[in-house]
């Protein structure tokens, strides 16, 4: 049994047995490598921060991402439509999200993205949005609304202008900075943004942002991490999976790695295609200015 703990809050999450490590170079005493999900695929993120037996590592991770200044910490909190086989087997090109309700009724929609595309911005407003309104039924009160986040964490640069890992939004005048309220916050964690090594993290956040940008990479469990991120790197140790399961992630991690080449290969094409086309112009316009001096060179007056 180990103990995941936040604070006050002590949730059991039944693990194998701790691995010994050599305290000089922090690699399994056994001397064999594990290999762990890339976590920044979306399958593998729903199944370490959504799956049933998640919610202290979620409560840790959203308390360092969300609430990590703030007075209020979650202390408990409820995992909706949690991770499963015949869930992520039925899923194909569709996005897969962890959505959590707090014990303040607060709902946290947490999506891991990979690939950019068009409209993707947009698409996160609406989706949140969509999640406020559909809380009420016909003829219930508009106080009955309550907040919602949509934490999102992209392996992408979203926002060039800000030099910030993690950047929040909410409604807000834009004179005098005037908040309108709470009720829908949109957060993003840029990974590319953070170039931190495991030396030089300072706290819980930059070591759940080391871990999900990370995971995959890693040979070992480093000793000197969070509780909470230990048990999710056991959750996602690939010898702790199913056969059915491993398959069903490995497809996963597949799929995107096409999608990411075919997106890649569109924009190498598309520089291609544009660098031919500006020759081609440059030299149809070479052509025109060559002919028009012809054209228009002063004559030799015979007398």
């Amino acid at each position: 049994m180990r103990s995941c703990r936040y604070k006050n809050q002590r949730i059991h999450i039944t693990q194998p047995p701790k691995l010994r490590y050599n305290t000089q170079t922090q690699t399994p005493s056994q001397g064999v490598s594990m290999n762990f999900l890339d976590v920044r695929t979306d399958y593998a993120f729903k199944k370490v921060f959504g799956s049933i037996e998640s919610k202290a590592i979620l409560i840790s991770f959203l308390n360092a991402i969300i609430y990590e200044d703030a007075p209020y910490k979650i202390k408990d909190l409820t995992i909706v439509d949690p991770y499963n086989i015949p869930m992520i087997k039925g899923v194909k090109d569709t996005f897969v999200d962890v959505k959590a309700l707090l014990e303040n009724n607060t709902k946290v929609i947490i999506e891991m993205q990979v690939l950019n595309h068009k409209g993707f911005e947009k698409r996160i407003l609406y989706n949140a949005a969509k999640n406020y309104s559909i809380q009420l039924t016909k003829g219930e009160e508009y106080h009955l609304l309550n907040p919602v986040i949509a934490l999102t964490i992209v392996d992408f640069v979203m926002f060039d202008e800000s030099p910030n890992v993690i950047n929040k939004f909410k409604l807000i005048e834009k004179e005098h900075f005037v908040e309108y309220g709470d009720d829908i916050e949109l957060i993003f964690v840029e990974l590319p943004k953070f170039n931190k090594t495991l030396e030089q993290l300072q706290n819980i956040k930059e070591e759940w942002i080391y871990f999900i940008q990370n995971a995959g990479s890693l040979e070992y469990i480093p000793k000197n991490l969070d509780q909470c991120i230990i048990t999710a790197l056991q959750n996602a140790n690939e010898a702790n999976l199913t056969q059915e399961e491993l398959e069903a992630q490995h497809k996963r991690k597949e799929f995107i790695s096409i999608q990411k080449l075919a997106i890649l290969k569109a924009t190498e094409e598309g520089i291609e295609k544009g660098r031919e086309e500006g020759i081609e112009v440059g030299m149809e316009k070479g052509i025109e200015a060559v002919s028009y001096t012809h054209l228009t060179l002063p004559t030799k007056r015979i007398v």
